[in-house]
């Protein structure tokens, strides 16, 4: 994975730092999914029943599901902040679930570096729009306001 200083991830700010490779969501992924969260809602896990119950025409991804690959798709795309070892998910200041992600649908994130605030305690506030586009559809699956930290060991002064 490619790392930067932190004087370059500032220069990041209003910018787009990544957009990840797509990834094909399966009806194995979506069943693993339900199982994890107790959700085994048709719509999700019974591909006969929702091809004919719904419009879809088929099984959809939850919409979770379709979140929680944020992660990994943020790992395999933005750059790493030299000497910043920790992150953590803060959450949310905007989610919005657009568009159904269909059983089979190639999806992506773009990643757009919102804010960037380095704190004197060596924790760094990141904040990222993202937008998690389905192939073929003009409507993404998601639009996000992503906040995470990041934190670098402040230097010690000598005494």
């Amino acid at each position: 994975m490619k790392k930067i200083t932190l004087e370059q991830a500032k220069t990041g700010v209003g910018h787009e730092v990544g957009v990840s490779p797509w990834r094909t969501v399966t009806q194995e992924m979506i069943d693993q999914f339900a199982d994890a969260t107790d959700d085994h809602q048709f719509i999700h896990c019974d591909p006969e029943r929702a091809a004919k119950e719904t419009t879809f025409g088929g099984t959809i991804a939850h919409g979770f599901l379709t979140l929680s690959l944020l992660s990994a798709m943020a790992f395999e795309t933005i750059p790493r902040i030299e000497g910043a070892d920790i992150g953590i998910n803060q959450g949310f200041d905007t989610l919005r679930f657009v568009t159904p992600v269909k059983t089979g649908a190639r999806i992506r994130t773009r990643f757009v570096l919102a804010k960037l605030k380095a704190r004197p305690s060596g924790w760094i506030e990141i904040e990222h729009d993202v937008t998690i586009e389905i192939e073929g559809s003009l409507k993404p699956a998601l639009t996000a306001r992503w906040l995470t930290l990041a934190f670098i060991q402040p230097e010690e002064t000598p005494a």
